[in-house]
């Protein structure tokens, strides 16, 4: 039943059954929502329209960047889910042009701790005894307070930690009433999805319902500890007996599905330079090896975290002895478990074929793999976006990754600009999986470039495409064989359709122009032009009358606004009957 509201973009929880305050946060985030959809409908729908398209493009970053800014200043406000759209937003850069995703990139998810008080309660009630009882000592100040939960130091009693080998730990516990905040932010962003999916030029290039439900996902799964629980025990499986990766150990005993307890391995943070040298640790070293861990985890086991910003990362030095007995002097350490990402088998197909298409360089066949990931809407044209990417490998394709390095900057951002440009024109969006490995590698190479500036990214991941390639053997022979045959199937069609094209000449069934036609055709399209203004003349005064009493500023804009349209239904019907 829930799937169905959604599907149908109506909000899966009643708004109306919750308490005020919650009523008053999900018609906030709509009517700021309908406010800034009421702005764009005019300037990128109904100018062009009426032919003023040019006046619709003047002032649209400025625009667009209000609009970021808005969000930014609410999310700030509301917190809860809305931190979490906007950092979700920031990493949209198939969907979303530059000035909102630059605006909301810096958007931190840090808010005011919670009362301890509140959190003990919530905390006892979900342990099922006092806090006393279930740990020795709790400590009151958190060690971070996010929008959906906060971190306490915790000391285990001693019986416990004989039990569990585990005597300094961190307890996780859920913001008090986060849950129904979450709830009514889906339906929120559900009721807007909706609304944007009868939007055509917006549904011809995003699911917008699919987003907000690859969100919805990924927000419920974060806050139910058990999961995250879960995933730290996985991902502790996959390295284990890998010296140079390191996780928390889960204290089951005192884990429910809000609260969590993780073993405390916090040590040196992993971008602070200084200490890693203090620690004789070289951090060059360091980028290195975590560039390497986390291309094992895409390429080796298909699970990997997708979250890996430096406040989940450590190093941790090993002590003397250990050292002694053979470990490394060093080794990573992850935490926090809650945004987890997979490369299912589909997707993993699809990246070998992104990439022997990259090595043939070949614009059609890398096309082709973006639409075998999922990441073409059907609607999409590919002609211009295979001519970008032929494009691409004609001024990059030929130079190895070293050579890269010595391309002036200026080229890349120059091509960087005219491709995201031709990208956002396009129903290109990419699925959830795919854009946590972008989000993935994004944080990775910002980490590894802050630990060494001279670190690339390309270097790191060279060997396993290089191995994805030699797993595919024969995979580009293939790709020849298969253009070959294709080529020979339209040579085999080209004389039945000659013969239907003379067939069609001979009956008189080819188009031909018509001056006369064409002239008339003009002038119908001049009549529907004018009442498309007569529509939007009646809309946008009705629409500023209605909206003038809870909104002034708003209604009186809408309704000057409406002048505009009126007179070119009335002044264009006079030209007309003048002409």
């Amino acid at each position: 039943m829930a799937e169905d509201a959604a599907a149908a973009g109506a909000p899966a929880v009643d708004p109306s059954r919750r308490s005020p305050a919650l009523r008053a946060r999900y018609r906030r985030i709509l009517r700021f929502a309908a406010r800034h959809l009421v702005v764009l409908w005019w300037f990128e729908l109904a100018l062009p329209r009426v032919g003023l398209a040019a006046l619709g493009a003047r002032g649209r970053a400025a625009r667009l960047t209000r609009l970021a800014r808005g969000f930014h200043a609410l999310a700030v406000e509301l917190g809860g889910l809305m931190i979490k759209v906007g950092q979700f937003l920031s990493s949209r850069l198939d969907v979303l042009p530059p000035e909102i995703t630059k605006e909301l990139e810096g958007l931190q998810d840090e808010v005011p701790a919670v009362p301890f008080g509140e959190l003990r309660a919530l905390a006892e009630a979900e342990l099922g005894m006092p806090l006393e009882r279930a740990y020795a000592r709790i400590e009151e100040i958190p060690i971070a307070a996010a929008s959906l939960g906060q971190a306490h130091r915790a000391l285990l009693h001693e019986r416990d930690a004989a039990e569990t080998g585990i005597a300094q730990a961190v307890v996780k516990v859920q913001r008090p009433g986060i849950g129904d905040v979450v709830d009514v932010d889906l339906a929120a962003l559900r009721r807007v999805g909706g609304w944007l999916r009868r939007v055509r030029l917006v549904a011809d290039r995003v699911d917008v319902p699919a987003l907000v439900e690859e969100f919805a996902g990924t927000s419920l799964e974060e806050i139910d500890y058990l999961h995250e629980a879960a995933s730290a025990e996985r991902f502790a499986a996959d390295f284990a007996g890998d010296a140079r990766v390191e996780s928390p150990e889960v204290v089951w005993e005192r884990t429910t599905r809000r609260v969590l307890t993780l073993a405390d391995v916090a040590a040196i943070k992993i971008t602070d330079v200084a200490a890693l040298r203090a620690a004789g640790i070289d951090p060059a070293e360091v980028a290195h090896a975590f560039a390497a861990v986390m291309f094992d985890q895409l390429f080796v086991h298909g699970r990997f975290h997708a979250d890996p910003h430096p406040g989940n990362l450590f190093v941790t030095p090993s002590d003397s002895e250990a050292v002694a007995a053979g470990a490394p002097p060093w080794r990573l350490t992850f935490i926090d478990f809650g945004m987890m990402g997979e490369v299912p088998a589909g997707t993993r197909a699809g990246l070998r074929s992104l990439l022997i298409a990259a090595a043939a360089r070949d614009g059609a066949g890398l096309v082709a793999a973006m639409r075998e990931l999922g990441g073409l809407l059907p609607t999409a044209d590919t002609n211009e976006l295979e001519r970008a990417m032929t494009l691409a490998f004609a001024r990059f394709g030929g130079m190895g990754f070293a050579e890269l390095r010595e391309v002036d900057p200026r080229q890349f951002r120059q091509f960087a600009a005219e491709f995201g440009d031709l990208m956002r024109t396009m129903p290109f969006q990419l699925p959830e999986d795919l854009l946590l490995v972008i989000r993935a590698m994004g944080l990775t190479s910002g980490v590894c470039s802050a630990l060494d500036p001279a670190f690339n990214l390309w270097d790191a991941v060279e060997p396993y495409a290089g191995r994805l390639l030699r797993d595919e053997r024969g995979g580009i022979a293939r790709a020849a064989i298969d253009e070959v045959v294709e080529t020979a199937a339209v040579l085999a069609r080209l004389p039945r359709r000659a013969d239907r094209a003379l067939a069609r000449l001979e009956d008189g069934r080819i188009a031909t122009r018509s001056p006369e036609v064409e002239r008339r055709l003009g002038r119908v399209e001049r009549i529907l032009g004018r009442v498309v203004s007569a529509v939007l003349f009646v809309g946008l005064l009705v629409g500023g009358a209605v909206l003038r009493e809870p909104d002034p500023v708003l209604g009186g804009w809408l309704m000057a606004a409406s002048a505009l349209p009126g007179l070119h239904a009335l002044l264009g019907g006079l030209l007309d009957r003048r002409g």
